[in-house]
């Protein structure tokens, strides 16, 4: 009887080790947060040549002399005027809501071209993606 007494006494729990624990993960995740800085522009990024969007894509091109291209799903691309562009993709996400735009620029084309076409996709509301190519090692 005094054995199960004296065990009883001694099974006491110590929190000091989870409170260090939890003070961790305070630090940690004060850290993490100032190193995260929000972009004014939301974009969806590609994630890999390897998964496949599971709506059709439409494409905007830019090319090297800024004229600028659409083209929907299989269809292949025409040349059409800047102004064209939104009236283009309002029918296209109109006709499929969940449709994913991807941008394709040439790397010589000037920043404020590619801003003016995410500004058309910002404007609207537009899921859109800019289309890179892979790092050649």
């Amino acid at each position: 009887m005094a054995l199960k007494k004296r065990n009883k006494a001694n099974a006491s729990f110590s929190m000091s080790s989870m409170t260090d624990l939890v003070f961790l993960l305070l630090i940690f995740f004060m850290i993490t947060s100032t190193v995260v800085t929000p972009s004014a522009i939301k974009l969806l990024l590609p994630q890999s040549s390897s998964q496949a969007s599971a709506k059709p894509l439409t494409r905007v091109y830019i090319d090297s002399n800024i004229n600028f291209y659409v083209a929907e799903g299989k269809n292949k691309e025409r040349q059409v005027a800047f102004e064209e562009i939104e009236p283009f993709l309002k029918s296209v996400v109109l006709a499929e809501p969940e449709m994913y735009i991807a941008l394709y620029a040439d790397e010589s084309v000037p920043y404020r071209e590619i801003v003016k076409v995410l500004n058309i996709a910002n404007k609207n509301k537009f899921k859109l993606v800019i289309a890179t190519r892979p790092v050649r090692e």
